[in-house]
């Protein structure tokens, strides 16, 4: 498979992301000019578009494009790529007007069954050269993850005509479904690009030292699950084993970086690839600490309570590490080159936007008063995000 191909489905990818950021905008500016839209039927729209067809889409090609035998799977991934597409398309013009309902539950559902298949394509079509890289090690047990993950969204047809959506199991549905992901798919996924470049450079990473932070990860990733069910108030232990996840994490990517930590710049990153794993690994710090605070009962009340904190939290996740480490990558592999004006726009809109949901959900918490003006402020800046994202469209498009 050529170069080109992967480059048009990178750009596929972020196009997607320019249309979730701007659905993002669209429900900002909601409460401000009234629009006459069922706002939950966007935000269904917005987070599946931002999943699926921005980050999904987005990793998968990457893992292909690292790991596969291209010439073996070529045609075959194309079918799986493009029926994808399908299944995208059909969400995003169904969800809005819709939410969850047939049409748009059988275009999520085709999507789960498609995504099984790139599964299965990608364990029979492993390059053999790779086939004893921990890179790729990391990258299977991400996509075993992203299995995993499928059964919160499976159970939610059962939950809802057994129980209803008012149950506490529909709500934990979803959660099983988003931790598997963010936590399990898409940062184990980054973090196998990332062993895979320090690989292709002919750097080792001992086996000991390497087992060592895998398998923290992975008990890790298991353990930081019951932070999504602290909100049922349940038994002590289920605050320890959270706990004991938090830490594991933060010691698997200690062992990471001790690794990589003085020998860098043996990755010969560009200055503008530089600054975004800076970004990331700041963020990924700051993740780590929410989630030692998280696991602690004053804490988990306090996110369980303040809407704002938890979606500053999932916007941390999703925009912040993960998103700029897809932009990393998609940048050093030359699939979509990004500069740091364009990368620098992003980040803002990110990182202001941060600040205000956060000070929101701090507001009340503390009980302060919201100064005036805060909606529109945060609707105006939050248009620097597709902004930022536009640029790179027009920047790639101008280079191509």
């Amino acid at each position: 498979m050529k170069h080109q191909s992967y480059q048009s489905h990178i750009l596929i990818a972020v196009i997607y992301f320019l249309v979730a950021a701007l659905l993002g905008l669209l429900l900002r500016s909601y409460p401000i000019f009234a629009f006459d839209f069922n706002y939950r039927f966007v935000v269904h729209a917005h987070s599946h578009i931002a999943l699926l067809g921005w980050v999904y889409v987005a990793l998968t090609t990457l893992l292909h494009y690292c790991f596969m035998d291209k010439d073996a799977s070529s045609r075959r991934y194309k079918r799986i790529f493009w029926c994808t597409q399908a299944t995208l398309v059909g969400m995003l013009v169904t969800f809005p007007f819709q939410g969850y309902a047939l049409f748009s539950i059988i275009f999520s559902t085709l999507f789960l069954i498609v995504s099984y298949v790139y599964v299965y394509h990608f364990w029979k079509n492993i390059n053999p050269k790779y086939r004893h890289s921990k890179g790729l090690q990391c990258a299977k047990a991400a996509l075993i993850y992203m299995v995993i993950s499928s059964l919160g969204p499976w159970a939610l047809g059962a939950i809802m005509n057994s129980l209803g959506a008012q149950s506490i199991w529909y709500r934990l549905a979803i959660y099983f479904y988003l931790h598997f992901q963010y936590n399990g798919w898409m940062i184990l996924a980054l973090v196998g690009l990332f062993i895979y470049v320090w690989e292709q450079r002919g750097l080792e990473i001992p086996a000991k030292t390497f087992a060592r932070f895998f398998i923290s990860l992975n008990v890790g990733v298991v353990l930081t699950f019951f932070m999504s069910t602290l909100w049922t108030k349940p038994s002590f232990w289920f605050y320890v084993l959270a706990g004991l996840g938090a830490l594991a994490q933060l010691y698997a990517f200690s062992v990471l970086w001790s690794i990589f930590k003085n020998r860098i710049d043996n990755l010969s990153f560009s200055k503008v690839q530089f600054l975004m794993l800076k970004s990331v690994l700041f963020l990924l710090m700051i993740k780590i600490v929410l989630q030692l605070l998280t696991a602690l009962p004053y804490f988990a009340n306090m996110a369980a309570n303040y809407l704002d904190l938890t979606i500053g939290y999932l916007h941390l996740t999703f925009l912040g590490i993960i998103s700029i480490g897809l932009f990393l990558f998609m940048d050093y592999f030359s699939l979509f080159p990004i500069s740091k004006k364009s990368y620098v726009w992003y980040f803002l809109g990110f990182l202001l936007t941060e600040a205000l949901i956060f000070y929101k959900g701090m507001a009340a918490w503390q009980q302060w008063n919201i100064f005036n003006g805060h909606l529109e402020i945060l609707a105006l800046l939050s248009i620097l995000i597709p902004l930022g994202i536009a640029m790179m469209l027009i920047e790639n498009r101008a280079s191509n």
